[in-house]
């Protein structure tokens, strides 16, 4: 399978794990290290903690809800050339430093 986009998810500045965009849609996976940790937190309820990779054929709506809406969803999109449909783009451009515990890092 090849991955066509990839970031870090940080929770609290700490990397808990990645979400990636494939050929065949989307996955999440936890770290092993924040999974051995004694009290890991989920990123939300809706990917609790697990050693599985959770998959997707679209992306996940925890993710999408950390991409911005209205103005600021326009500014970046001006800004970035990213079309509206491109959510993984957006969530990858706009969320590394989100409202909250979670943010998102593009991996190259």
């Amino acid at each position: 399978m090849t991955i066509l986009r990839k970031g870090a998810v940080y929770i609290h500045q700490e990397l808990a794990g990645f979400v990636q965009e494939t050929e065949l849609g989307y996955e999440f996976r936890y770290t092993d290290d924040y999974l051995n940790q004694s009290k890991p937190l989920p990123i939300s309820n809706t990917l609790p903690i697990n050693t599985q990779i959770y998959s997707s054929k679209v992306l996940f709506p925890f993710f999408d809800g950390l991409i911005p809406e209205g103005w600021l969803l326009d500014i970046a999109q001006t800004n970035w050339k990213l079309n509206h449909s491109d959510r993984m783009g957006l969530l990858l451009a706009c969320c590394k430093d989100c409202i909250g515990a979670v943010s998102i890092v593009e991996i190259k």
